[in-house]
């Protein structure tokens, strides 16, 4: 019987941890905020029903693909889309980055053009080509 008050209390944690820590668009039954006042009002029952029927199931969360999360970042952000075809997800991504770091170059070359003309505004001579 001693150790009754710990597992009741080890219930609560984990239940308040686990509602904690689940997306907000996986918790099922009640909003997140409603779970939380629930076990706190009723810490058992609440805890057990939590577990019960409000947790997400193992169909509703979301699933990862390792290969492609060590490639791309921005596969490393939680509850991210699942592509139905990865070898079209990456090539996006590819060509994503490709013009991102295609619109920095021209972006740079732009900034030093704006420079030199600055500079040779400065000193009142005329601009220079390299």
């Amino acid at each position: 019987m001693p150790y009754l008050g710990l597992i009741y209390l080890l219930i609560l944690v984990v239940a308040l941890i686990d509602i904690i820590k689940t997306d907000d668009a996986a918790v099922r039954g009640l909003p997140k905020f409603a779970w939380v006042v629930l076990v706190v009002m009723i810490p058992l029952a609440g805890a057990l029903v939590w577990l019960a029927v409000g947790r997400p199931t193992a169909d509703e969360r979301p699933r990862r693909q390792s290969a492609a999360a060590g490639e791309f970042p921005e596969y490393d952000h939680p509850s991210r889309y699942i592509p139905r075809d990865p070898e079209a997800d990456q090539e996006f991504l590819r060509q994503v980055r490709e013009r991102a770091e295609q619109q920095r170059r021209t972006a740079r070359e732009q900034q030093r053009a704006a420079d030199r003309t600055d500079r040779t505004d400065d000193q009142g001579l005329p601009p220079t080509t390299t």
